[in-house]
């Protein structure tokens, strides 16, 4: 398993790497862009997850204890955010690349239409040619909805756009059968084919410190990536050009999607959601889904049901027979009215411009064929 061969790349950079006292690692940071550029300069697409928003800020507001309250967390984050945003912005714009700020919360990943209306952002930003970083929004998430880590932030990112790879870096070089800093037996684990609980029995127990990571919570990462179908690597980030050094075949896990990863969406889309309404399509319409398609407003002929955007849908044709399920990128009033026309109408119709397709083929899953 390698990076070459992944169309979209998530990568999590953690504070212990990015932040050195209260400032960034300036050259290690350019090191890290020149990688993402190489990236680019191959075709594919990179998504940063880095957290360092409080570690820039804890000294500055004179916040150095271990722990800090919620609300110190926050106020260091509304400080920190900023530096750390300029500091990607500064390095990966030394490559001609566009940086991206997106802070996400738990409930951006949890709650369906926040989930499609960042997954949008991102599936633009991509299209545009953006670097978008993430970080978990720490001025606003209260301690019952964080994510906790940025591991398992990444991992959820990973899920949401459909990337082929996650990496992980990290001051160790993969998962060992125990922590080879206590156990001088623990052997290094170059490939998992699936986290068992005996898997997760070698990740311990988080550390104690500004961290919340830790090998178990990037278990926990992995399950979640794997599970969508995307391979995860933990790997050892401190020293330059990490990524580089990972194409070079650096030593670290890969952690391989699960066989059934990226259908086991799709079938709970076909199977077990409730269609809140029902679209119509002509004959084209219904070629183009036996094809693979997205299914477009122009082959819609009828709207049945009052939904919102992100709510399950049949797709049947004119005899009533259903053809595929799908998840409604607009609600049933706006879909109302854009039926029977071009993409390119859109704007025109409704007042702004929304997604081209009524339903998109990665939310739709054919039930039965043309």
């Amino acid at each position: 398993m390698d990076l070459t061969a992944a169309r979209r790349i998530v990568v999590k950079i953690g504070s212990a790497l990015l932040v050195e006292g209260d400032a960034p690692r300036a050259a290690w940071l350019a090191s890290v862009a020149a990688d993402i550029a190489a990236l680019r300069g191959a075709g594919q697409e990179v998504v940063v997850v880095s957290s360092g928003a409080v570690a820039l800020a804890r000294r500055a507001l004179g916040l150095t204890r271990r722990t800090l309250r919620l609300e110190e967390k926050q106020a260091a984050a509304a400080v920190g955010q900023i530096r750390l945003a300029g500091a990607w912005d500064a390095a990966l714009a030394a490559h001609g690349l566009r940086a991206a700020q997106l802070l996400l919360t738990l409930e951006d990943s949890e709650d369906r239409r926040r989930y499609l209306n960042a997954r949008a952002t991102l599936s633009t930003l991509l299209g545009l040619g953006c670097i978008p970083v993430i970080n978990e929004n720490d001025t606003v998430a209260t301690a019952e909805i964080r994510f906790g880590d940025n591991d398992r932030l990444a991992a959820r990112v990973a899920e949401m756009t459909g990337a082929d790879a996650l990496v992980l870096f990290s001051d160790i070089d993969g998962l060992y059968t125990a922590d080879p800093r206590k156990d001088p037996r623990a052997a290094h684990i170059p490939q998992v084919a699936r986290i068992t609980e005996e898997i997760m029995a070698m990740g311990g127990e988080p550390p104690p410190g500004y961290s919340s990571g830790g090998m178990r919570t990037k278990l926990l990462a992995g399950r979640i990536a794997t599970g969508a179908g995307c391979a995860m690597a933990i790997a050892k980030g401190e020293a330059m050009h990490p990524l580089r050094a990972l194409l070079d075949g650096a030593r670290c896990t890969w952690f391989l999607p699960a066989p059934e990863g990226r259908s086991a969406r799709k079938s709970w889309i076909g199977g077990s959601v409730q269609p809140a309404g029902v679209l119509v399509v002509d004959a084209g319409a219904a070629r183009a889904l036996a094809r693979g398609g997205s299914l477009l407003p122009a082959g819609v002929r009828a709207v049945s049901g009052d939904f919102a955007r992100g709510d399950a849908l049949s797709v049947r044709d004119e005899a009533g027979r259903e053809l595929a399920r799908g998840l409604s990128a607009y609600d049933s009033a706006d879909a109302a009215r854009i039926i029977g026309h071009r993409s390119d109408e859109i704007e025109a119709i409704l007042g702004w411009r929304g997604r081209d397709e009524i339903i998109h083929r990665d939310d739709l899953v054919v039930t039965s064929p043309a």
